[in-house]
């Protein structure tokens, strides 16, 4: 199955690359580009891309408006979208994920980072398992609001593995790496997570670490 992509991204430049690099793989197809997060939106209501790629600053309306437009709450039908950032912007990081993106990558990675990470979105899962991700968790942790006691409530529905699963997975670790830490099969570890994101009423592992994050967890 071919995985549909979208780039937006004010440089034309850095879409001739990721274009380079996307149309190599026989799986991904990319069918459209925008310059700006107006244009990005109108494309994909029409092309209704698996995946976008989305810088965040670009003039006008921004990645995180864009994103929230997109993959927001209260959107019908979101789109999957896959943050563009730099170690520079780490700021903007933790609002496009609250604005509904389903992960994040450095716009230096490894091609092979990028293909692996469209792949991860399109299948429905966050990015959040590389270790870069987890440095940038740190990086922006502290800039995080203090936590929040409507969060709490919510946790104490967890189970004692569930709420071990949530803090592992807030610290970036993939469901192959908690498995491993905890002496359990993978697919024990996705019904824990899939349990701990119906408890919260969350969309998917990026709205769990940010949860986890706020409350004081981790």
């Amino acid at each position: 199955m071919t995985i549909r992509v979208l780039l937006v991204d004010d440089q034309p430049l850095l879409r001739t690359g990721f274009r380079m690099i996307l149309s190599a793989e026989p799986e991904l197809a990319i069918v459209g580009e925008a310059g700006d997060g107006a244009s990005g939106v109108e494309a994909a209501r029409k092309l209704k891309p698996d995946v976008v790629l989305m810088d965040i600053r670009m003039p006008g309306m921004d990645g995180i408006q864009a994103t929230r437009a997109l993959a927001g709450p209260g959107v019908e039908d979101p789109i999957k979208v896959l943050i563009l950032t730099t170690f520079g912007l780490d700021e903007y990081v933790v609002e496009a994920l609250r604005a509904g993106a389903s992960g994040f990558l450095l716009k230096d990675s490894p091609p092979e980072d990028l293909v692996e990470a469209i792949k991860i979105v399109a299948a429905g899962d966050a990015l959040l398992a590389p270790s870069i991700t987890r440095r940038l968790l740190d990086r922006v942790a502290t800039r995080l609001p203090p936590a929040t006691d409507a969060a709490i409530p919510a946790l104490s529905e967890l189970t004692e593995r569930e709420l071990e699963v949530l803090k592992l997975v807030a610290r970036g670790l993939s469901n192959a790496e908690i498995a491993e830490k905890l002496v359990v099969s993978e697919t024990t570890i996705k019904t824990h997570v899939s349990r701990v994101l119906a408890k919260l009423d969350l969309r998917d592992r990026v709205q769990a670490v940010i949860l986890a994050y706020e409350s004081g967890l981790v």
